[in-house]
């Protein structure tokens, strides 16, 4: 079959709490058999909360693979088997403080295609009321406001360099858009 790989062989070389590592060996449509390694990741969900004066709550925190602070929408992971919504409604609350009265479904983003199998659900929450917030242990988070069309030209111009984030603001931008246009 045309653009299909059948995998023969799967091995797993490491699991951990959030990944788990596997070397496949796949049969290509030639016949040949080549190698692939896969992060299997039950994947995630993020939030765009976004205020009545079009502001989005983001969050920044220390991203130790990268060894710096990151300024994001609010996200988390799906357990096996967990409703994303439910999941994005839990992280919404958690990292805000916030609930939403509408709950939009932006759609799935797969963030690194060639070895990684997270799937992350993004949603639009509105109608936002606040109250306290109860991260993770071990959580540590700023909250801030900014601006959508500002969060959109941090987009832009490099300042806000993760993929979820940024699918997330510029489909949240667009959605504005058309809104206001008819």
């Amino acid at each position: 079959m045309h653009l299909n790989e059948k995998t023969v062989e799967k091995k797993i070389v490491f699991e951990g709490k959030i990944i788990t590592v596997r070397k496949d060996k796949a049969e290509l449509e030639d016949g040949s058999v080549v190698p692939r390694e896969l992060v299997i990741h039950s994947g995630g969900v993020c939030v765009v909360p976004l205020t009545k004066e079009n502001k989005v709550i983001m969050v920044r925190q220390f991203r130790y693979a990268f060894g710096e602070p990151l300024l994001e929408i609010p996200a988390g992971k799906l357990e096996v088997g967990e409703d994303h919504r439910s999941a994005g409604l839990r992280e919404l609350s958690e990292e805000t403080g916030a609930e939403a009265e509408s709950f939009e479904y932006l759609g799935v983003c797969y963030p690194s295609v060639a070895y990684l199998t997270e799937k992350i659900h993004m949603y639009l929450a509105r109608g936002l009321t606040f109250g306290d917030t109860h991260p993770d242990e071990g959580e540590f988070i700023d909250r801030l406001e900014i601006p959508l069309d500002e969060a959109v030209e941090m987009v832009m111009d490099g300042r806000i360099p993760d993929a979820k984030t940024q699918l997330a603001l510029l489909k949240t931008a667009k959605i504005l858009a058309s809104e206001r246009n008819g």
